[in-house]
């Protein structure tokens, strides 16, 4: 391991060096908030409003974090939400990451805002799931999952927490647009941050070219760096419950629905033909203000005990996710710590915070005294302050 990475003791250390190494334009679309910030602040909150019940003197000695999901065994509770541009803060970010998650056997959501072709990731992890954002009329719709359907990707997530586009004035602060435009600013930045400039962009640029955003449709999009070229944010706003359904007709596959907060939705949502439901308000980063997913977690299991409810937002120690999974949730998925990971030492930082996480939640298994994650229960192992 890199002298490096041997200061990163947990997650969060791996935001200060991200912090550091990333122009701050690349950094500042990672960490993006929506206004205030307090859908954000209040993800990581909403864990501090439960204590655990520890049990003592149980035999934890052959415990283990396998967890069966959709009948497919993961090596741990957890796995990787969608990225958008990892590709531009480390060098083939998507590759990384999802080669990083099939070695260490987790579920890897690949983003539809992605730089590298879906198909390029779905060779690289199989079993990976593949993350839609809906464009904005039917035709372009099916175009787009007819060529998901070519890949190896058998899960398909549709996100529906972006009929419109969020409010961006904090992108905006950092210097951050999609495209780029080509600035001094940006060339400065580029500059003082020497290896991201040669380890990352100039490389991705000499190797592949100028990178594109290559999955919000059927076919490529724009490049990530033009001084005129707009990116196509089609509207979204007019599509509901029937396009939904005209998906689940057409795709063939396994259906995740994400981004979902209340009940009744998560009913639509199974009624519809979703085989699975993903509670988030999209890392803070759509409505300020929107319920923290923890907070909704368990009216969702509630209304859908049939179908497995997963939850991502917040996610930073193994004791969130061991509390997540006690109030009903199948899998976690996390975020920003992983492409922060990625960003700092590629495939090396990603396996070691993978590793960090997964000795977490055993070591928190043997303090809590469960020794299999399908025994955690809210009853027995969870009070609310």
């Amino acid at each position: 391991m890199s002298r490096l990475l041997r200061q990163v003791l947990s997650l969060d250390d791996f935001e200060v060096l991200a912090r550091r190494h990333l122009p701050r334009p690349v950094y500042g679309y990672l960490a993006a908030v929506a206004e205030t910030g307090a859908s954000f602040a209040d993800n990581r909150t909403a864990y501090a409003d439960y204590d655990f019940l520890p049990g003592v003197l149980v035999d934890v000695s052959r415990r283990s974090t396998a967890t069966v999901l959709f009948d497919e065994q993961y090596a741990a509770p957890f796995g990787f939400s969608p990225l958008g541009l990892s590709a531009l803060s480390s060098y083939r970010g998507d590759l990384v990451l999802a080669g990083a998650a099939a070695e260490a056997r987790l579920p890897m959501i690949m983003s539809g805002s992605s730089l590298i072709p879906l198909e390029e990731v779905a060779e690289r992890h199989p079993g990976a799931w593949f993350q839609a954002y809906l464009p904005g009329d039917r035709g372009a719709i099916e175009a787009l999952i007819d060529r998901v359907a070519r890949t190896a990707f058998r899960t398909l997530v549709v996100t529906v927490d972006t009929p419109v586009q969020p409010n961006s004035e904090n992108m905006k602060r950092s210097g951050f647009s999609a495209p780029l435009r080509p600035s001094l600013g940006l060339a400065w930045q580029g500059l003082t941050h020497p290896r991201w400039l040669f380890g990352t962009f100039l490389r991705t640029l000499a190797r592949h070219g100028m990178p594109h955003f290559e999955n919000n449709y059927a076919t490529r999009g724009a490049p990530i760096l033009s001084p005129s070229v707009l990116r196509d944010f089609s509207e979204r706003g007019h599509l509901n419950w029937d396009d939904l359904r005209a998906i689940r007709r057409q795709w063939c596959g396994r259906l995740v629905v994400k981004g979902i907060l209340r009940a009744d939705d998560a009913r639509q949502a199974r009624d519809c033909g979703a085989d699975g439901i993903i509670v988030s308000n999209h890392g803070g980063r759509q409505l300020d203000g929107a319920i923290a997913p923890l907070r909704a977690l368990p009216d969702v299991v509630q209304a859908c005990p049939d179908i497995p409810v997963m939850i991502d937002g917040g996610i930073r120690r193994g004791t969130d996710i061991l509390k997540a999974l006690a109030l009903g949730a199948r899998m976690a998925f996390v975020g920003r710590p992983l492409g922060y990971a990625a960003a700092v030492g590629g495939a090396d930082g990603v396996r070691h915070a993978i590793s960090l996480l997964t000795q977490e939640v055993s070591r928190d298994m043997a303090m809590l005294g469960v020794t299999r994650v399908d025994e955690l229960d809210a009853a027995r192992h969870l009070r609310r302050r």
